[in-house]
């Protein structure tokens, strides 16, 4: 479901996604949004009362959070902020910087669909990161709403963990993924005003930032057949069977 607000254009509730099992994802649990920067009065008057917001998740990188500075919701002292950057950091070891490399290769014989490997590297290279995002939605007391710039990749790899776990069917999943291009030309337009990122906006074509199905499904396909599974993945990076039954209660309740 659409959030309609004043200075975000790509913010919705992912309840209402039918499971496995017949059910649907709880509204009002789990939210996804591009950058939060521009977010009016009336806006976060919406989140903070009508939403019930309670936690931020910022999968943006450190150097992204310095440009833009602090978003509105950060002066509302209730709302827990946490940022958890999918990015590889500075000074990564020689492992990691072999999984890049490898990642790079895969773009190059995937020319048309370069974000499924690169979503590979958020797995590879930050599944801490991915770990600490869904232990923060899971311990939210209320709406938990994650975001990095667009709401598009990093935003789409957490929210796909998360809803699975929840046993959300993977059609819908994919489904949801891909309902960011409703709202593409907005969201570039976002983009294009700030000097944090108007500079890699247009040194593509504007349909290669279009999230399309495909780019999610094989996405996922690979995280079964190379990890096990997004379940496999988290267990082996200390997010446990607790956790997972946690998360679990916390999108389906």
């Amino acid at each position: 479901m659409w959030l309609e607000l004043e200075g975000a254009v790509n913010t919705r509730d992912v309840g209402g996604i039918p499971t496995d099992d017949g059910a649907k994802i709880a509204p009002g649990r789990l939210l996804r949004s591009d950058n939060l920067q521009d977010l009016s009065p009336a806006d976060v008057t919406r989140l903070v009362e009508d939403v019930r917001l309670d936690t931020v998740v910022d999968l943006r990188s450190p150097l992204e959070v310095a440009a833009e500075g602090p978003t509105p919701l950060g002066r509302v002292s209730h709302i827990i902020h946490v940022n958890h950057s999918l990015l590889p950091e500075r000074g990564i070891d020689a492992g990691a910087e072999a999984l890049l490399v490898r990642r790079k290769r895969e773009e190059e014989r995937h020319p048309g669909d370069p974000s499924y490997p690169h979503y590979l590297g958020y797995v590879e290279n930050r599944p801490d990161s991915i770990v600490a995002a869904l232990r923060a939605i899971t311990r939210a007391s209320g709406a938990a709403l994650v975001h990095c710039a667009a709401g598009k990749d990093r935003t789409g790899v957490v929210v796909a963990f998360a809803l699975t776990v929840a046993g959300a069917r993977r059609e819908d999943i994919i489904r949801d993924y891909a309902a960011t291009g409703e709202r593409l030309h907005l969201i570039l337009e976002r983009l294009r005003s700030t000097p944090t990122y108007s500079r890699n906006i247009d040194s593509v074509p504007e349909d290669h930032h279009r999230p399309r199905a495909e780019i999610m499904e094989a996405f996922l396909e690979q995280v079964d057949r190379r990890y096990g599974g997004v379940e496999e993945v988290l267990g082996r990076n200390g997010f446990g069977d607790d956790e997972l039954d946690a998360l679990y209660r916390k999108l389906r309740e």
